[in-house]
């Protein structure tokens, strides 16, 4: 018996596939900073637990495929009162996280060998989300030495062929941090009016800009409401990953009529984490400013430390919590390995995520690691020392082993 060839193409997470390493590190006793996955050691809001504590119901039944009312009216509110869009409850479809909703969109729109525009590097699950749908991701390169900008007169037209159906974009970025401006959103708005294609946003990381930064959102962008496909999460917005809480926003009254579909086909979403969700979307707009400034002090503690390593490239997030960093090593997973397995100071040492896997192109990102500052500030400095001492061992080591082998030969 054979498994499909869809799902024998996919990769393991480069985000997840070290962890069972990890954990017989620290079983060892070392200390591991964990800066590879995006989980905020931020409490979720009360209010979350305080709402579920109140469902008086005595069955936890289905709920409605769409989604429980009391939320998708507490999402209606949220982008009414904090960003002026008006969306309608036939507009709104809640979903199991983010990645269902994603899922969900593609299966939808894509049919075989469809291809997705998407600038790398990027969230690498979009390979699989992609891949489940019978589609391919169709990359735009970019890199650290212009910012990993790509929204600009003729970066998207080089993967666009006559199979492209779709452009991706996650804003603020997973793994870059990179933030649209005003005018970039207006050319990616133009390029598939064009081209006649759906826009896809990612903007579960919408409120975490720095620096001054306004939050924003594509749906302000009226003149691609038809084509304008969002996607969003309390996982991150309200450190709430483990509720599971996603939903799929879109005025395009075919598609939601084809998602609808599939949120019947799957039931519905969690009953109890749903009346919690709602009550964060309840939350005023001081709640973001005060976590906010809590990421944007761990990103400068983490891109102060991160710059003292000598022949580092890293550009300085605008948003999201992620950090994109060139190290001056060969191979980042050798160099992880080495930081899990060989490396340790004081007892304590760092993990971070590879970041090839976030690239679709071959060869891409083999130097490069994505950190996630979602520890406290002091746990970041400490953790991004840590990696500066590993690429000094690390070097180190390749010196003594390079002069080892040099010696043997002559």
């Amino acid at each position: 018996m054979k498994l499909s060839d869809a799902i024998n193409s996919m990769q393991f997470s480069p985000i997840r596939r070290f962890n069972p390493i990890a954990a017989e590190v620290e079983a060892q006793g070392t200390k591991i900073y964990k800066l590879n996955i995006g989980q905020p050691d931020i409490e979720t809001p009360e209010c979350f637990m305080d709402a579920i504590r109140e469902y008086t119901n005595g069955t936890i039944a289905y709920q409605q495929s769409q989604g429980d009312s009391l939320l998708v009216d507490a999402i209606i509110d949220y982008f009414k009162r904090d960003y002026n869009v008006e969306y309608t409850e036939d507009q709104i479809i809640t979903t199991n996280g983010g990645s269902e909703a994603l899922t969900m969109t593609f299966r939808t729109i894509l049919n075989e060998n469809d291809e997705v525009i998407i600038p790398e590097p990027y969230y690498t699950n979009y390979n699989s989300f992609v891949k489940t749908a019978g589609g391919h991701v169709n990359p735009v390169k970019t890199s650290s030495e212009d910012g990993y900008q790509y929204a600009r007169s003729g970066m998207l037209e080089t993967a666009l062929t006559a199979k492209t159906k779709a452009v991706v974009v996650i804003n603020p970025n997973n793994p870059t941090g990179q933030v649209l401006a005003d005018e970039e959103m207006e050319y990616i708005a133009d390029f598939a009016e064009e081209h006649d294609l759906w826009i896809i946003c990612d903007e579960v990381y919408r409120e975490y800009v720095f620096d001054g930064l306004a939050p924003q959102t594509f749906a302000s962008l009226d003149r691609v409401a038809d084509r304008l496909i969002v996607i969003d999460s309390v996982s991150k917005r309200f450190s709430a990953c483990g509720a599971r809480i996603g939903f799929v926003a879109c005025k395009n009254e075919e598609f939601m009529q084809g998602i609808m579909k599939l949120a019947q086909m799957r039931l519905c979403v969690s009953t109890v984490d749903q009346v919690g969700a709602a009550a964060l979307f309840r939350l005023p707009k001081t709640y973001f400013d005060e976590v906010r400034q809590i990421y944007q002090s761990r990103r400068d503690a983490a891109y102060e430390e991160i710059s003292k390593i000598p022949g580092v490239t890293c550009v300085k997030p605008k948003g999201a919590f992620y950090m994109t960093i060139d190290l001056p090593v060969d191979d980042a997973e050798e160099f992880l390995m080495f930081m899990l397995t060989e490396f340790s100071d004081n007892g304590e040492t760092t993990m971070f995520a590879p970041a090839a896997g976030f690239y679709a192109t071959e060869g891409l990102g083999k130097k490069e690691i994505r950190i996630a500052y979602v520890l406290k500030e002091e746990d970041m400095r400490r953790a991004c020392q840590l990696i500066r001492l590993g690429v000094s061992a690390y070097k180190k080591k390749l010196e003594l082993l390079n002069a080892r082998i040099w010696r043997n030969q002559l």
